[in-house]
């Protein structure tokens, strides 16, 4: 391991956030930490992830679609960011591209993504 990852996985193991496995096309409820003033809430924002950037390193971020009052929303998260409460897989959806975009053009029935049901989590002695 050359130093940089090193010290990437330092930091990624003092940040101890528990990350779930998700991938594009996943429904996703995201529980981000909102500051009005002095009082500070924890507000959810769910949606399909289109797009993971930058993989599992401290600088990964994911980007999650919904949408709101008829309007399509976007919205870039940073994986390891502090501001981050939460994250929660809702449904395992199965796509066959690793970004998304084109659902931004797509409404209704068109948009939507087929649910995993025979999901199988990865096994931690597989990871490292």
């Amino acid at each position: 391991m050359d130093l940089i990852a090193q010290i990437e996985a330092e930091q990624i193991a003092a940040l101890g956030a528990d990350i779930p496995d998700f991938k594009a096309g996943d429904t996703i409820r995201v529980g981000f930490k909102v500051t009005e003033g002095t009082r500070t809430r924890v507000q959810n924002y769910e949606g399909v992830c289109i797009a993971r950037n930058n993989g599992h390193g401290i600088a990964g971020s994911f980007c999650v679609r919904k949408i709101s009052f008829g309007e399509g929303v976007e919205r870039v998260f940073p994986l390891y960011s502090t501001n981050i409460d939460s994250i929660t897989v809702v449904r395992r959806g199965r796509v066959r591209r690793a970004k998304l975009y084109y659902l931004r053009s797509r409404r209704g029935k068109s948009a939507r993504i087929a649910e995993v049901t025979n999901y199988k989590p990865k096994s931690e002695g597989a990871k490292a």
